[in-house]
């Protein structure tokens, strides 16, 4: 933790960890309020039921479908806590972190006796197999105002939350059970939020993703460097939105989304744990640089996906690298791209617009912004 961004652990009423990320330029004091609500004990931790047709892991988390939709300022449970709203989040804040309350994936509680025992355990294939989803998701605050994103967040801020991505990826990667930290953000109605609040998500898996798997089965098919190789025929070519000394975003050579963009830092990081102080000040100003670009291409906000793919906990560490994978379906100001029945049925992709000209639309946006 850098000595100009404070961290200040505590725990909410029913035991679940929060953790509060001061900015270096705070105006707050040390103090934070206690959560004084009485909560129902946790929800059960979901299960998960694995797809013999593909081996995959399916975490069925019923408790989600009572999660606030849309809800009016005054009662936005990310919001800090008034005698009037009872929200998740006791005190004033700039960044803050805690573990959802309907958790797709949680901890080891009384009853989850049934938990995964390795990635050989779950790489068995059989009918009617079911796990725990033992792992951990957590909630990032932004900012404590209603409305924005990670786009609309200042230097400062943008900053604090990448270093709360770092602090949470070494915590998370400690857990008994983890195999994957995964830190991302949904943004727009239209991806499907359900809260307007400025805040990503942190989700740490029992198991490898699935696009994870395929990642490292190109890295075998290939070369160890594979990461290094596609940077450089990058920034070879004519797709490259942002460069910086550290970190290169770039519209990839075979762009699946109307709007995709990737991000790479310059040297082998398997995770935001392992970035330096210099990487982290510059994907700040850049990230947001980017962000502000992509709301630009149009004359309202584009929702997106934001995904931070880090390396898996325990395994290849020196060939994954760190990236970003930010994907919109906006195809034009009033269209979006729907996945139908080749690429929702199988998995075989029809893009609408040339990466290049992706890549340049993007690139003036960003001037613009």
């Amino acid at each position: 933790m850098t000595s100009r961004i404070a961290k200040r652990p505590t725990t909410l009423a029913d035991g679940r960890e929060l953790i509060y990320f001061d900015d270096a330029d705070t105006t707050l004091g040390e103090e934070r309020s206690v959560d004084s609500r009485v909560l129902d004990p946790r929800p059960a931790t979901a299960t998960m039921r694995q797809d013999i047709l593909t081996g995959e892991w399916v975490s069925v988390a019923a408790a989600r479908q009572n999660r606030v939709f849309l809800p009016p300022a005054d009662q936005d449970p990310l919001a800090p806590q008034t005698p009037q709203n009872p929200s998740e989040v006791p005190a004033l804040y700039d960044v803050a972190v805690f573990e959802n309350r309907s958790p797709s994936f949680g901890p080891a509680l009384a009853g989850s006796d049934n938990s995964p025992t390795g990635l050989d355990d779950l790489a068995d294939l059989g009918l009617g197999r079911i796990r725990s989803s033992i792992g951990r998701c957590e909630v990032v605050c932004f900012s404590p105002d209603h409305e924005g994103s990670f786009g609309t967040q200042t230097p400062s801020r943008a900053r604090t939350v990448i270093e709360a991505w770092a602090d949470r990826t070494e915590a998370l990667s400690a857990l008994d059970g983890v195999q994957q930290v995964f830190p991302f953000e949904n943004r727009g109605e239209a991806i499907g939020v359900t809260l307007l609040h400025p805040h990503g998500q942190i989700y740490s898996y029992p198991y490898i993703t699935p696009k994870t798997q395929r990642t490292l089965d190109a890295i075998d098919r290939t070369s160890p460097d594979m990461f290094q190789r596609i940077l450089d025929f990058e920034r070879a070519g004519d797709r490259v939105v942002l460069s910086g000394e550290h970190w290169t975003a770039f519209v990839p050579f075979a762009a699946r989304w109307p709007i995709e963009v990737h991000m790479l830092p310059h040297r082998q990081i398997p995770d935001f744990a392992a970035t330096s102080d210099d990487e982290r000040d510059e994907l700040a100003t850049m990230y947001l640089k980017l962000l502000r670009g992509i709301d630009a291409i149009y004359d309202s906000p584009t929702p997106y996906i934001a995904a931070w793919h880090q390396a898996p906990v325990n395994t290849a560490r020196d060939t994954f690298r760190l990236h970003l994978q930010l994907t919109s379906p906006r195809r034009a100001a009033d269209k979006l791209k729907y996945l139908a029945g080749s690429e929702s049925a199988m998995g075989a992709w029809i893009a609408d617009v040339t990466p290049e000209a992706a890549a340049e639309n993007i690139r003036k946006a960003t001037e613009r912004a």
